[in-house]
């Protein structure tokens, strides 16, 4: 059993997270919400390489340029609209 007297000074302990034990996982949703983050990064490193910056709000995604001027006058794109944009460059 370890006391006080056995950590290293400063070291404190961790309170662990709840038992996880009933949890149900979504695999299809979770497999959706993965794709649509590896597409938000790999279109965030489109952008980048032609100047622009993608910026997401309650409305949808937005590119814009470095004078904070939005592609198409738009704020409302979905990723699908992003990926097209990003093709017509």
């Amino acid at each position: 059993m370890s006391g006080p007297a056995d950590r290293k000074p400063g070291a404190r302990r961790r309170a662990l997270g709840p038992v996880r034990a009933f949890e149900v996982v979504d695999g299809p949703a979770a497999n959706a919400a993965k794709h649509e983050t590896l597409q938000r990064r790999l279109l965030q490193r489109r952008a980048r390489s032609a100047g622009l910056t993608l910026r997401h709000s309650e409305y949808g995604y937005s590119l814009v340029d470095a004078e904070q001027n939005r592609a198409d006058g738009r704020n409302d794109m979905t990723l699908r609209d992003v990926a097209r944009h990003l093709d017509r460059l």
